[in-house]
C-alpha cells in the first residue's frame, strides 16, 4: 500500500518536496524524526487518506495493491488520555479507582491490552507516540502486542514514535523524516556536549 502525497499545506510550509511518496506495505511502519519534523502530521494524513476524507490543501492519491479497505483506529496519546476524563467513568466505581490510583504508564498499558485486541480483525491501527508515559519494559510489552496484533489478526499499524525500542525492531519497518529538508527542525548546535543550555 502507498500513499502519495500530491499537495499538503504544512508540508510544503516545512519545505517537503511534492509529490511525496509513502510506502505503507509494511504491516508494521514506524514514522521517526525529530521533534517537529512532520510524524504526527504525516500519520493524521494517512488516517485522512485511509478514511477517505478532504481536507483543504491536502491532495493525494492512495494504492491499496491488494490491501482490502478496513477499519481504521487513531490512537493520540495526547488526546486518548482516559485520567483527563474521569466523569466518562463515574457509573463505573472500580475503574474509576483504578484511574485515579494507578499511574499514567498503568493506566495506559492495561488501556491498550484491553481496547486494541478487541478490534475487528484487518484494522489498521494509526499510533501517535504510544511510548509516552511507559518505561522501556513497558515499551517491549507493547511492540510484543502489536506483533501478536500483525500476526493473529491481521493488522496493520503505523505509528509516530521516539521509541528506540519501536524503531529498533527488526519487525518494525522506520521511515525517517529526517532525511527530508524540514526548516521546522530546532538547530542541533543549540547546545554544545557539555555546555549549559540555561544563559
Amino acid at each position: 500500500m502507498f500513499l502519495k502525497i500530491l499537495a499538503h499545506p504544512i508540508f510544503t510550509s516545512l519545505n517537503f518536496h511534492m509529490p511525496m511518496v509513502v510506502d505503507l506495505s509494511h504491516p508494521l511502519v514506524m514514522f521517526s524524526g525529530e521533534n517537529g519534523s512532520g510524524k504526527s502530521t504525516l500519520l493524521h494524513s494517512v488516517s485522512y487518506a485511509l478514511k477517505g476524507q478532504t481536507v483543504d490543501g491536502y491532495i493525494y492519491k492512495l494504492d491499496r495493491r491488494g490491501v482490502p479497505p478496513g477499519k481504521t483506529f487513531l490512537f493520540d496519546a495526547e488526546q486518548h488520555n482516559p485520567r483527563m476524563q474521569l466523569d466518562l467513568f463515574q457509573d463505573q466505581p472500580q475503574m474509576l479507582e483504578f484511574l485515579q490510583t494507578a499511574s499514567h504508564g498503568q493506566v495506559m498499558l492495561a488501556m491498550f491490552q484491553q481496547n486494541f485486541p478487541s478490534l475487528e480483525p484487518g484494522t489498521t491501527l494509526l499510533l501517535d507516540e504510544p511510548e509516552m508515559a511507559l518505561s522501556v519494559s513497558n515499551q517491549r510489552r507493547m511492540l510484543k502486542m502489536l506483533q501478536e496484533l500483525v500476526q493473529q489478526r491481521g493488522f496493520r499499524i503505523v505509528c509516530a514514535t521516539h521509541s528506540p525500542v519501536l524503531l529498533d525492531s527488526p519487525d518494525t519497518y522506520v521511515i525517517n523524516l529526517d532525511k527530508h529538508t524540514n526548516k521546522n527542525i530546532v538547530d542541533t548546535d543549540m547546545a554544545m556536549p557539555g555546555s549549559s543550555t540555561i544563559q
